[in-house]
Order: C-alpha cells, then sequence, then structure tokens
C-alpha cells in the first residue's frame, strides 16, 4: 500500500515537472517583454497611465509586439499575458492573444507595446472568455495619459477597460475597438497543464512559473498601495 502510495506521489511530481519545463522560449520571453514594459509604465509615470486609473485597475492585459501589418486590407494581431489583483497580491499571469481587423488601405508594417487596464472584475470574466469581442461584447475606450485623467470623457470613466499603446517610447491611448481577445490555450496548456482553466489562473492560487516571477514583482511595484475595485 505504502509503496502505491510512493508510485503516485512521484507520478504526481514528475507531471508537475513535465508541465512546468514544457514552457517555450517563447513564452519566456513574452513574460520578460511585459515585465519590461510595466518597468517602463512606472519610469514614464507622469507621461503613461494616470495613477489613479491604475489604483482602479482590476486587471491588467500587456501585449508587447502587437504586430500591425496591411497589404490591402489591414490587421493586427499580437501575444500577451493578463494579470490580476488581490489586494496588493498579483495572479500567476494568463497567456493570451488578441487579432483585430483594420479595414482600409494601410502601407507597410510596424510593432507597438498595447496596455489594457481592465476596470472591473466583470470586465476581466469577459475576457478570459473565449474571443471575446472588444467594444461589442466588453465596452474599451482609448485610455486619459498623464495629468488628462482629470478630464476624462464619460465613456472612459464608464468603460470597462482603457486602452494605451506605446510606439517610439510615448505612451498614448488607442481605439482598438473590434479587436478579438481571449485566452492562448495553447501556452496555458504548455504552462499549467489542461486542466487549470484561465479564471482559475487569474483569480485562484495557481502558482505561475519561476519566469513569471520578474512581471509579478513589476505589477506589485507599479500598484503598490493601490486597491482594486
Amino acid at each position: 500500500m505504502q509503496h502505491k502510495k510512493f508510485v503516485r506521489a512521484a507520478a504526481w511530481l514528475m507531471s508537475i515537472a513535465t508541465v512546468s519545463a514544457a514552457i517555450s522560449t517563447a513564452e519566456v520571453k513574452r513574460l520578460q517583454s511585459a515585465a519590461t514594459v510595466v518597468r517602463d509604465l512606472r519610469d514614464q509615470s507622469d507621461k503613461a497611465i494616470p495613477d489613479k486609473v491604475w489604483q482602479r485597475a482590476a486587471c491588467v492585459v500587456l501585449i508587447p509586439d502587437l504586430k500591425k501589418a496591411a497589404f490591402g486590407i489591414g490587421g493586427e494581431y499580437g501575444r500577451g499575458v493578463m494579470s490580476c489583483r488581490a489586494g496588493q497580491r498579483w495572479s500567476a499571469p494568463v497567456f493570451m492573444q488578441l487579432a483585430k481587423g483594420s479595414w482600409g488601405f494601410q502601407i507597410g508594417a510596424a510593432e507597438v507595446e498595447l496596455v489594457l487596464v481592465v476596470m472591473n472584475r466583470q470586465g476581466a470574466e469577459k475576457l478570459l472568455k473565449d474571443k471575446v469581442s472588444l467594444g461589442a461584447d466588453a465596452s474599451v475606450a482609448a485610455g486619459p495619459v498623464g495629468r488628462a485623467a482629470s478630464a476624462a470623457t464619460d465613456a472612459q470613466l464608464s468603460a470597462e477597460i482603457l486602452s494605451y499603446s506605446r510606439a517610439r517610447g510615448a505612451f498614448a491611448g488607442i481605439d482598438i475597438s473590434g479587436g478579438v481577445l481571449g485566452p492562448d490555450k495553447d501556452s496555458n496548456t504548455d504552462v499549467y497543464g489542461p486542466d487549470a482553466a484561465p479564471t482559475q489562473i487569474a483569480f485562484g492560487n495557481v502558482q505561475g512559473p519561476p519566469e513569471a516571477q520578474q512581471l509579478v514583482s513589476e505589477l506589485s511595484r507599479q500598484g503598490a498601495g493601490a486597491t482594486s475595485k
């Protein structure tokens, strides 16, 4: 009997190690890039997301490399992560992906960093569903920047999500309506295993991979002393 228990325990530990070891180089890079975005937000606090907005945030979605490419009909695509706040603690990151159709002729290609500040739990739960349309299934508005928070519009004050982008070093509000955002199932399975639901990762006590510790630490420093609504 003791031998069987030992075998089961060994198999369980082996499965954990296998899941942890499955994180890919691309996923590690995504976590590192997201941590860099948060650090840059703190360094540019007077020109980026206002403190009042950050203090109200329930969750944040970080997409470090939203790619814009257009050949007649444009489009955007990016992979990132989402973390939610419970008091002073930030959750293990949920891997996310976003696609957006951009109708109209555009020339060339560009890459920007995208930050979505989720203002309440209801908005966060919507994003953790499969293929949520921003602006239709979840309300979104370009976020106020710097001191502009005091002059926020009604749309910004009532939106579930405030969106920001950065290109060439400067953060600005961006209209991402029409984007389709949802969990990156393949990456979440790689890192957390097939049984970990996105809501469980974001709102439960799921342990993130060691590679996510830098991101969680940066989020904790960025939101120090803040509480979510």
